[in-house]
């Protein structure tokens, strides 16, 4: 059986910069697991068979980075949404789930399985425990994400262990 691979960062960088028209700093990181105080987005991967085989989570300032990035929306509102509400409007939900969705190319390497976008978690979203689980994963590469005019945020992808 074949297994899922993590991604390099540089891999990461050269996809985020290419999908935000931005020079994107991707940096080693530490790791994001969404908490009440510390909110985060988590994009939920699964294989041709609807198995689970990789995450993508994203604190709330990267998501919202990212989101408003791809969606062209001035920083000072993306920053005044994310240190107001604490939560993505509904247009950097939608933008950041066109992120996340082509994030999945990331794991769709030659001999991996193929993976696809099957459910975005927006930040404060209830997540179900064995992905929570899964959040803490030990194959996981964790970066510090920096987004020109916007800010810097953490991402962290899991895929599971074993395999």
């Amino acid at each position: 059986m074949s297994t899922v691979v993590l991604p390099a960062a540089k891999d990461v960088r050269e996809m985020l910069t290419g999908l935000l028209g931005k020079p994107v700093s991707v940096l080693p990181g530490d790791p994001v697991t969404p908490t009440e105080k510390r909110p985060a987005s988590v994009a939920v991967y699964v294989d041709p068979h609807l198995a689970v085989n990789a995450l993508c989570v994203m604190d709330l300032p990267l998501s919202a980075w990212t989101g408003g990035a791809l969606a062209l929306l001035p920083p000072g509102g993306v920053q005044d949404t994310v240190e107001e509400d604490g939560e993505l409007t509904a247009m950097l939900t939608e933008a950041l789930h066109e992120v996340v969705n082509v994030l999945s190319a990331l794991f769709n390497v030659p001999g991996a399985p193929h993976s696809k976008l099957y459910r975005l978690y927006a930040p404060g979203d209830d997540l179900p425990a064995d992905l929570a689980q899964m959040v803490a994963a030990f194959h996981r590469i964790d970066l510090a994400v920096e987004v020109p005019g916007y800010g810097k945020g953490a991402l962290s992808l899991v895929v599971p262990s074993g395999g």
